[in-house]
């Protein structure tokens, strides 16, 4: 389970379990990544429960 945090200046993947951590990072900066973290950490829940009803899982 995860997602991805698209910018203007790159991409970053986090996953979602077995707990929030970078995946990949394509191009974006350390204050870029803390930013985009701290949204996917507030989200979290919303995020599980969207991948679950896509995928079923």
């Amino acid at each position: 389970m995860h997602v991805h945090v698209i910018r203007a200046e790159g991409e970053a993947k986090f996953w979602l379990e077995p707990e929030i951590e970078l995946a990949r990072n394509y191009g974006l900066s350390r204050s870029q990544l803390k930013e985009a973290e701290e949204i996917v950490e507030e989200h979290q829940n919303e995020f599980r429960a969207a991948w679950r009803e896509h995928f079923g899982s």
